[in-house]
């Protein structure tokens, strides 16, 4: 997760940055950068790694000014190189930024069209280019901003700066979090409120779609559609010991609406939207000929397996086993010369995926592993590592873990199809595409929030038993969304795949068990919506997760519906994963169990 800091105020601007970027270290990065205004002027240093190399050449070059901005980065597209680290100028304006500019190509093309030079393979660069584009056209710095945020799409935060406006920062949010700090004849920045509390423990989180112009005597806060508007500020609690939950009441909460930015973090460290290609870090071995992909995992990894083996079969033409790491080592099953073990872990520190790992490696396979946490045993232990950029997640039950694993996995199988030949460069880059969307459309899933928390309210909480269904992918997520019932109400739910109903789970359908139906318009709908026919014949209560043709599809066969996006299949996953996590959610808030910290769990197993 990348970090912004920003600060207007009358003392020197760069011992605050540094001092607010090392407390957004724990986010991870591989390059940094601060810039400020000086006479008037843009003046930036830019280093890759880590921040000691970036004080390294402060102390070099030393850097005055009273306002700037600075940002930690991870390497999206582009190499992680002081070309593609940020603050990024264009004219009079610098900028950070966090998140996705999803339509960054054709506002590429339209702006180098238009005469304008990039420097940089980032996505970030266009905007300081669209808001100097303005600013040539004789538009205020405030209205330059406003009319580039409306040619913007996708999940992001940006902190800016213009030459010239010595007492002006600008700042915006759509998806990717940004507080204001208030302090005494200063005003700040920050991704987090950790990196301001050095400094002020007044704060302001910005909702989404909000944009902010800061002075140092205050701040004016706008929405989308550039009208006034007041947001409350709060004195926070952080001391920058721990990371804070912010304007949430739990850190669940916190992490699911994370969830657009670090999707699209852990996306562009695989994917470059300027080729439309995704780029695997060197496996060791030929994706083409590999005889069998195995994938083990536990719990809420072991789920992301289950969906990636769709994948890998489907699209890829690899055939895929997936198991539980207890049962997997104990099992100690044959495998083929030449085979690829991938192994799912958040925390790099399982006992039993750690354990199955090792027994893949006594079977001479290609070892690759998925973490979160990259100087982990199981990424040590590994031959290849792909990482997610989820930060820290406090919550025991997983969220943005889940989907940033999702995300990942999703690249491995784009790339995969690509090697053997399944697919071609064209699909390729379809596929890539859809996954690109993902986090602005995630942002229009989690505006459904109240409508989730009213199901959860009537539908939900009171319930002893709750069903999931779904097929294809949405049967993993089916089981996904019961699993997290389970962990934080400690209500009774199983996820099953729609077709096996009649098999047996239709035993226990009547007019007492909710059954939530996880169904996008896809090649199994109708099978689905058989299935949703059959549940309703015998009492059922169906809350139907659903794009707006299935709900129409449906009728009135439901008793609630949530319209989710309409994506392609392929994405599908993603964004379905995030209503079932809000019910789960909103049903233990009113519960009144402790969410973050449910009973008998642990954030990470690391006995057996």
């Amino acid at each position: 997760m990348c970090g912004i800091i920003g600060v207007i105020g009358g003392e020197p601007a760069v011992p605050v940055l540094i001092d607010g970027l090392k407390r957004l270290e724990y986010r991870g990065y591989d390059s940094a950068g601060v810039a400020t205004l000086v006479n008037g002027h843009i003046e930036r240093r830019r280093a890759e790694g880590k921040l000691g190399r970036l004080e390294e050449k402060l102390i070099r070059e030393p850097l005055p000014g009273v306002i700037g901005i600075g940002h930690t980065r991870w390497s999206t597209h582009g190499v992680p190189n002081e070309a593609n680290a940020h603050p990024h100028t264009a004219g009079r304006v610098v900028v950070v930024h966090n998140g996705i500019i999803e339509n960054f190509r054709p506002l590429r093309d339209e702006l180098i069209a238009k005469g304008r030079v990039f420097t940089s393979d980032t996505d970030t660069e266009v905007v300081a280019h669209l808001i100097d584009y303005h600013l040539g056209l004789g538009l205020t710095p405030k209205k330059a901003t406003m009319k580039a945020l409306a040619r913007l799409d996708g999940a992001f935060a940006l902190a800016i700066l213009i030459a010239g406006e010595d007492r002006v920062m600008i700042g915006a949010r759509r998806g990717s979090p940004l507080t204001v700090g208030w302090g005494q004849g200063s005003m700040y920045l920050g991704s987090d409120a950790i990196a301001l509390a050095p400094f002020t423990r007044k704060v302001t989180y910005l909702e989404d779609g909000d944009w902010v112009v800061l002075t140092r005597d205050g701040a004016e806060i706008f929405d989308l559609s550039g009208a006034r508007v007041d947001r409350p500020s709060q004195l926070s609690s952080m001391t920058g010991a721990a990371v804070g939950k912010g304007n949430y009441r739990h850190f669940m909460e916190k992490e699911i609406h994370e969830q657009p930015e670090v999707i699209g973090e852990t996306l562009y460290g695989y994917y470059n939207p300027i080729a439309g290609t995704v780029k695997l870090p060197d496996l060791g071995c030929d994706l083409a000929t590999v005889p069998r992909l195995t994938i083990v995992a536990c719990g809420t990894s072991y789920y992301a397996g289950l969906t990636a083996k769709v994948w890998f079969e489907r699209y890829a033409r690899l055939g895929c086993e997936v198991d539980i790491a207890s049962e997997f080592r104990y099992r100690r099953p044959p495998m083929p010369d030449g085979g690829l073990a991938l192994f799912i872990s958040q925390s790099g520190e399982t006992a039993d995926t750690l354990a199955a790992l090792r027994y893949a490696k006594e079977c001479r396979q290609r070892i690759v592993s998925l973490v979160n946490v990259p100087e982990s045993t199981i990424a040590r232990e590994s031959h290849a590592v792909l990482v997610t950029r989820a930060g820290p997640e406090i919550g025991v039950a997983s969220t943005k873990a889940f989907t940033t694993q999702l995300t990942a996995l999703a690249c491995f199988a784009i790339a995969t199809a690509l090697a053997r030949g399944a697919i071609d460069a064209a699909g390729a880059s379809r596929l890539a595409q859809a996954l690109a969307e993902v986090p602005s459309r995630a942002l229009d899933v989690l505006r459904h929030d109240d409508r989730l928390k009213a199901i959860a309210r009537e539908d939900l909480m009171n319930a002893r038993d709750v069903l999931y269904f779904g097929r294809g992918t949405s049967f993993p997520i089916a089981m996904e969304g019961a699993l997290k019932l389970k962990e934080i109400s400690y209500i009774h739910a199983e996820g099953y795949a729609a077709g096996e109903m009649k098999h047996g789970p239709i035993a226990l359908i009547d007019e007492t068990v909710p059954v939530i139906v996880i169904a996008p318009s896809d090649e199994l709908f109708d099978k689905t919506a058989s299935n949703i026919q059959e549940v309703v014949a015998r009492g059922g209560k169906v809350i139907f997760l659903g794009d707006a043709k299935g709900i129409l599809s449906l009728g009135n066969l439901a008793m609630r519906t949530v319209e989710l996006p309409a994506v392609d299949p392929f994405v599908a996953p993603l964004l379905y994963a995030i209503p079932v996590q809000l019910l789960a959610y909103h049903t233990a808030v009113l519960k009144g169990t402790d969410v973050d910290q449910p009973r008998n769990l642990a954030k990470s197993v690391t006995v057996e």
